[in-house]
């Protein structure tokens, strides 16, 4: 289990890579981006159930920051680190499903083995989805680099023909 973010030592006196130089301008960036993502979050939530769609509005929030991300309308950094505190500590997420599931221990004797059967094969499921999520976008990330050094190379080519 990863360390939480809080609990890690500060960056040294030159700052981080972000140019942040205590622990109070990150956790204060963390809390402030984490926001961010949750009201991106909210936002998508309020117009599934307005528009009544079939689709949960976290994979809407999540569709739209990632065209927001794809078309430059957000930066990574701008998110970079409340995602990360959010997904280092996702297993305080789980908590609260897990004690209510101690409550319902008669459903669990009864047709644990159907429940389990869900879960493996639900488990899989987002497995497979998110490796061919990422392997997707890693396709479109080396595209995009590989179409970015292309044409630094034309620029720098033809800078070099007008001179």
């Amino acid at each position: 289990m990863s360390t939480p973010v809080f609990a890690r030592s500060t960056p040294s006196a030159g700052g981080d890579a972000n140019g942040s130089t205590g622990g109070i301008g990150r956790v204060a960036r963390i809390a402030v981006q984490s926001a961010a993502i949750a009201a991106l979050w909210s936002a998508a939530d309020f117009t599934v159930r307005r528009l009544h769609l079939p689709v949960p509005g976290g994979v809407v929030g999540l569709v739209v920051l990632l065209a927001l991300l794809f078309c430059g309308g957000i930066a990574p950094r701008w998110v970079k680190a409340g995602a990360d505190w959010l997904l280092s500590d996702m297993l305080l997420f789980f908590i609260p499903a897990a004690v209510a599931a101690v409550q319902y221990g008669g459903l669990f004797r009864a047709d644990g083995w159907r429940l389990a059967l869900v879960v493996i094969a639900g488990t899989l499921m987002v497995m497979v989805a998110v490796a061919f999520a990422v392997d997707q976008a890693a396709r479109v990330e080396r595209r995009l680099a590989l179409h970015r050094a292309r044409v630094a190379r034309d620029t720098r080519g033809h800078s070099r023909e007008c001179r």
